[in-house]
């Protein structure tokens, strides 16, 4: 190699591993969002389904009060952890949040879903990422 490419491989080498430390950045941080589940906590933080009239909505708060522990351990991709500091994606069915966003329903729905089918808290983490994640 002559000196005059030096540049050039040193460059294309940076750009690549700058490249790499984004990537591995990106991954860590969706896993890194999830928060642990707490040991002590149950579906009686839960606003009760018979709150709301609407089919949709009665579920998806009957799923959270049905698999709190599972749901206290995602993170939840509507963005309320940052903009109204939920801890997680329980925390929006322990309010009013979770019947005004559909994301937060759908998300709960899926994980109840995969919980009933035997799916892993890091499976279930890892499909609403796919499916939600930026």
């Amino acid at each position: 190699m002559n000196n005059k490419n030096l540049p050039w491989v040193i460059t294309a080498v940076a750009v690549v591993a700058l490249g790499g430390v984004l990537v591995a950045q990106k991954m860590g941080t969706a896993s890194q969002r999830h928060p642990d589940p707490r040991p002590d906590v149950n579906g009686a933080t839960v606003i009760p389904a018979s709150n709301w009239n609407f089919e949709p909505i009665v579920r998806a708060y009957t799923a959270a009060a049905q698999n709190a522990q599972v749901i206290d351990g995602l993170y939840c991709h509507c963005g309320c952890k940052e903009s109204i500091n939920h801890r997680s994606l329980l925390t929006c069915f322990e309010t009013d949040h979770g019947s005004a966003c559909d994301i937060c329903m759908e998300e709960v729905e899926l994980a109840a879903r995969m919980h009933g089918q035997g799916a892993t808290l890091d499976q279930i983490r890892q499909e609403i990422d796919k499916q939600y994640g930026s």
